[in-house]
């Protein structure tokens, strides 16, 4: 039986002077190399407060598991820059760092590859390989930080993967990135985008952590939603969004409904009116909501259009004025494929072009 060794980047400070008393190290270590893990971006090799025994011994003992970068693409539009990196076993996962007046924001994954099956994203294609561990949630910002020079000011799990279908590895991110002695990014800069895993929203609305929580909702009836969402089958859009009135009342936050328009499907006039009457009918103006819409990423694999900015434009001037948020999301980094899944299914197929 392999013996399980310690993966110290996922340890909060008080776990980290635990296990350093526990190999015989004065707890103080622990400190030191929280601090270097989350301020600085290090690895054990690089951390020379520590003797150089103890890091000898640290690499043949603990699991390292910060990401690599294996490729960065910047757009020349507006300055977007899209991450392959590479994990310790040589799965590959993305990231993407975008610039904003008030800061940068980092988009995460959270699995390697996805179960869920939504039909209109590349994520999905080739299924979950596996989960990624806290170490490596929080790896992606570090490395990230790193390269850029940046500090990340936001969290947007909206990445590979299904972030509620990897619950324990997610919360222990969260609470991670929030420690004041690390990279101190404040719940309510961080949004979780779930495609509505319902037991997890009401586990996740007991947490008392105040994110944003994103539901991708795309369709307003169970019909439509289910023929492009699989997990619409199991928990219809009346436990989600039942779930996501529980978790505003649990929570006081706000809930984002992302719903990506696809040209000819669920972007016409009628859509836009339906999709009206369902949130009136559920957070009956009482509650605040959002809609993010988005214009599709075209994945040859789909054989989904994207529509017109008209088309779009038309759809999200119909929600407000039936008395719904809602905006049209800005497309960042078009240039460099930005939206996630498609980078790592290019280098997949061998097809990255040289730059």
């Amino acid at each position: 039986m392999t013996e399980t060794r310690a993966d110290l980047l996922a340890m909060l400070p008080d776990e980290l002077a635990e296990y350093f008393r526990s190999i015989g190290e004065p707890a103080f270590r622990g400190k030191q190399v929280f601090s270097a893990y989350h301020q600085r971006g290090l690895t054990i090799s690089e951390m020379t407060t520590l003797p150089r025994a103890l890091r000898e011994r640290l690499a043949e003992t603990v699991e390292e598991r910060m990401p690599t970068v294996s490729r960065k693409l910047v757009s020349a539009i507006d300055g977007t820059a899209k991450y392959l990196l590479r994990l310790s076993d040589g799965h590959l996962i993305e990231c993407v760092l975008m610039r904003y007046e008030h800061g940068t924001t980092l988009c995460i994954s959270s699995q390697v590859g996805c179960a869920m099956g939504c039909r209109f994203c590349a994520s999905t294609i080739g299924g979950r390989v596996r989960n990624l561990f806290a170490s490596e949630l929080v790896g992606q910002l570090l490395a990230v930080s790193r390269d850029s020079g940046e500090r990340i000011d936001g969290v947007v799990m909206m990445g590979i993967g299904e972030p509620l279908d990897n619950y324990k590895e997610v919360l222990r991110f969260l609470r991670l990135v929030n420690h004041a002695d690390g990279l101190c990014i404040g719940y309510r800069h961080i949004s979780l985008s779930t495609c509505g895993i319902v037991p997890r929203i009401y586990e996740l609305a007991k947490e008392g952590l105040p994110i944003t929580l994103s539901i991708s909702l795309h369709a307003s009836s169970d019909e439509r939603r289910s023929a492009i969402m699989p997990i619409n089958r199991r928990y219809g859009i009346d436990e989600l969004l039942t779930a996501c009135v529980a978790y505003f009342k649990e929570t006081g936050r706000r809930i984002s409904f992302e719903y990506t328009l696809i040209a000819g499907e669920n972007d016409g006039e009628a859509e836009a009116e339906a999709l009206a009457a369902l949130l009136r009918r559920y957070f009956c103006n009482r509650e605040p909501i959002h809609v993010n819409l988005i214009r599709v990423n075209e994945v040859k694999e789909s054989g989904y259009r994207r529509p017109s900015r008209e088309a779009a434009s038309r759809f999200c001037q119909t929600l407000c004025r039936l008395g719904v948020n809602a905006t049209v999301r800005r497309r960042l980094g078009a240039d460099v494929n930005a939206a996630c899944g498609q980078l790592r299914r290019t280098a997949e197929r061998g097809e990255l072009p040289n730059v």
